[in-house]
């Protein structure tokens, strides 16, 4: 695993995850919010939101990816929806 430190490595590592996850069937991915954990102190991980479309519907995706390894230690579903 790599460390995971700059928007383009935190974008490129969602998108793996998700690709893991979802399958390579997704389009118009974006990373919607990025916060660094612990919020105070020195970051250790990044709490990313991820917005994508998977057939024909919106999905909403939270993921917690560690700095130092990339490894993801949590993926939450928020929301799935169709768009308008």
């Amino acid at each position: 695993m790599v460390k995971v430190s700059t928007p383009e490595e935190i974008k490129r590592e969602s998108l793996r995850v998700i690709n893991s996850l979802y399958g390579n069937d997704i389009s118009d991915f974006r990373i919607n919010e990025t916060f660094q954990i612990p919020e105070k102190g020195p970051r250790v991980a990044w709490d990313v939101q991820v917005n994508f479309m998977r057939k024909d519907l919106k999905y909403t995706v939270d993921l917690e990816i560690q700095e130092q390894d990339g490894e993801v230690t949590n993926a939450r579903l928020i929301d799935t929806m169709t768009p308008l």
